[in-house]
């Protein structure tokens, strides 16, 4: 048995998924067994997961339909056997030290439950700063603060067992912010926190269409916020938290929505979505935008591209 279960769920990684496991294999720390989940790829990631634990008896492989990152997580979960879980996704590294390091947080704190990392930017505009600040002058992560703040916790995190057996696995109905969800979870579980600001790690930016993700994210945060409501029910100052946050990402939806509409040149929602967010209590500047929407769509929609070229080459 391990001491380290290290969760890595895999989908269409062909490009990456080599210099993901050498990162596990070249840790400091050596008492680990790496689950990969090829979740239903549809190139050679999986033929490549499977030469690396041809060569590495430490790394099993398991296959299984497309079922999304919450899915194949939990089938690693479901076939792990360490006392500390530690998740990295199948585009992302480790330092060397990396897992040395927040094993060393659990020893200094045997309170603690969940230890949180922190790293650099992978490819896209922000390559090479950290996703995190360092040092983070933040309090450690609690109840409070995970809701206040959903960059509380990093992706690149280890847990204890006993909160996955607490807590079961992440959600499958959720397709993305599963992992913020999990992080609620545990918090409200009652288990502790503690964040390790050093970068440790290299977190992949994949230059997507960043209207269309953030619409998607702003969606699965309030998806996730409405889920977790009824069990903050009984806390009046956490549920405080709750609804102020969903108005706040309720507004900044609108907004990313009209972002995405004026970027697929679909004016008539566009002039909706800013109408609905200047009634909300958007500023003079969405006051403008929302009028321009409706009286001379064509002149916002090449102001809003010309602008969106400059963020791109600034």
């Amino acid at each position: 048995m391990a001491k380290v279960s290290v969760v890595m769920p895999a989908y269409n990684v062909a490009s990456y998924i080599g210099a993901a496991v050498a990162s596990v294999q070249a840790q400091t720390h050596r008492d680990w067994e790496l689950l990969i989940v090829d979740d239903g790829s549809t190139d050679d990631t999986g033929v490549m997961a499977e030469a690396c634990a041809e060569a590495d008896p430490r790394i099993r492989v398991f296959h299984r339909e497309n079922g999304g990152i919450a899915a194949a997580r939990n089938t690693a979960l479901a076939h792990s056997s360490g006392a500390f879980i530690a998740i990295l996704d199948s585009d992302d590294l480790w330092q060397p030290q990396f897992l040395a390091e927040q094993l060393a947080v659990f020893d200094a704190h045997p309170d603690v439950d969940l230890v949180t990392g922190n790293g650099w930017y992978l490819g896209g505009r922000l390559h090479a700063r950290t996703v995190r600040p360092f040092p983070d002058t933040r309090p450690q992560p609690t109840l409070t603060t995970i809701l206040s703040d959903e960059t509380a916790v990093f992706i690149m995190s280890v847990f204890r067992r006993q909160v996955y057996e607490t807590i079961g696995g992440f959600d499958e109905t959720l397709r993305t912010n599963e992992d913020y969800d999990y992080w609620l979870r545990a918090a409200i579980a009652g288990f502790g926190f503690w964040r390790n600001d050093r970068p440790l790690g290299h977190y992949r930016r994949r230059e997507d269409s960043m209207s269309a993700v953030e619409v998607r994210m702003l969606t699965g945060i309030l998806r996730v916020f409405r889920k977790l409501r009824e069990a903050l029910l009984d806390r009046p100052a956490e549920l405080a938290i709750l609804d102020r946050q969903c108005a706040r990402f309720e507004r900044e939806l609108l907004a990313a929505q009209a972002r995405f509409a004026l970027s697929t040149g679909e004016q008539q929602a566009a002039a909706d979505h800013l109408s609905a967010l200047y009634a909300s209590g958007g500023g003079p500047v969405v006051g403008v935008a929302s009028f321009m929407a409706r009286r001379a769509p064509r002149l916002l929609s090449r102001a809003y591209q010309l602008r969106r070229a400059y963020l791109r080459t600034s």
